[in-house]
Formats: structure tokens, sequence, C-alpha cells
């Protein structure tokens, strides 16, 4: 495979298979046949094997779209919006997503995917662009200073972690978010 940037059709298309592998991972986990992410898609097998030759590399490339796709907002959330607003923002998107969205990684743990492996080639990323957010935010005056980016990520893994492995409703995750944007905001 070249490093060509794909066509935009063939963008559109892969696209379409992630979405549809999402939703069907989802719904009906790991065990879903790529002939039906195809159907779902709306593209032919051929496709989906073009872009994903096995298995395996469709399910790494679900896993890495989210994480890159909340890497691409906290950098525009970076660079839109006053420090604080775009920090705690983005702390409030990543736990509604991970809320959200956690049946797809669940359905491929259970199958004996190793999701880990996955994120930790996108969590270099993630962590650099949540720590530009955190530097900023501190030097704006909005988040404590004493926090460091190994501290945050530590707190959101096992915060976010503790939530999924709960029954929390919206109600208990909220109060979650707020007690820990409440620790990290700079006091009076």
């Amino acid at each position: 495979m070249t490093d060509r940037p794909l066509r935009a059709d063939a963008r559109r298309n892969r696209a379409r298979v992630l979405a549809a592998a999402e939703e069907a991972f989802a719904a009906e986990g790991a065990t879903v046949p790529l002939d039906e992410i195809a159907r779902r898609a709306g593209v032919g097998a051929g496709t989906v094997y073009r872009h994903f030759p096995t298995k395996e590399a469709l399910f790494e490339a679900v896993i890495l779209h989210r994480v890159q796709d909340l890497t691409e907002h906290a950098r525009a959330d970076a660079a839109a919006e006053e420090a604080g607003t775009a920090f705690f923002s983005f702390l409030r998107r990543l736990a509604e997503t991970a809320a959200a969205k956690h049946d797809v990684t669940d359905a491929l743990t259970g199958a004996g995917f190793d999701v880990t492996s996955v994120l930790a080639k996108a969590q270099a990323d993630m962590r650099d662009a949540l720590g530009a957010l955190l530097d900023r935010a501190q030097r704006a005056g909005d988040v404590r200073d004493d926090i460091a980016i190994d501290d945050l990520m530590i707190l959101l893994k096992g915060s976010l972690l503790a939530l999924r492995g709960s029954d929390a409703d919206d109600a208990a995750r909220d109060r979650v978010y707020a007690v820990l944007a409440d620790g990290l905001r700079t006091r009076p």
C-alpha cells in the first residue's frame, strides 16, 4: 500500500465503512461478518477488503478513528476558545464520548482483541493535544498549576474506567465530571 492520499470517493467509502463497522460492532459484537459491514455501508465487499484486509485491521481502524477524532477536537479547542473553556469543554466531550461509545470497545475486548495495544499507538498524540490544552489553561490561571499531564491522564483513565464498569446514569456521570472539574480548577 502506498502513502498517496485517497481519492475523494475512496475517502468517503472508507468513512462509510468505519461508521458502519462501529455501528455493527456495537450492535452485534465483534463476530459480525465483513460482508454485513459492507452491506450496511452501501459498498461492495471488495471495497471493505481494499481498505481493511482483515477484520483485525478494521477493529484497529475503528478504535484509532475514535481517538484521532477526540485528538482533533482537542487541537481545535486549543486554537478556537478561551483557555479554561476549551480545557473543560474538552474534558466534558471526552467523558461523554467514553460513556456513550464504550460498547464497541467492550465488544472488541470481549472477542479477545487487544484494545490497549491499539490505543497505545494513538495515545501519544492525545496526550500531546491534551497537554497543550492543560498548559494553556494553567497559563491563563484557570487550572491548578500543580497538575501535570501525567496526573491528568491518571485521573481521566481512572474515572472513565470506573464509570464504564458501573451502572451510573447521566446524572451520576455529571456529578463525577463536576467533582473532577472542581478539583482541577484554580482556587481563588
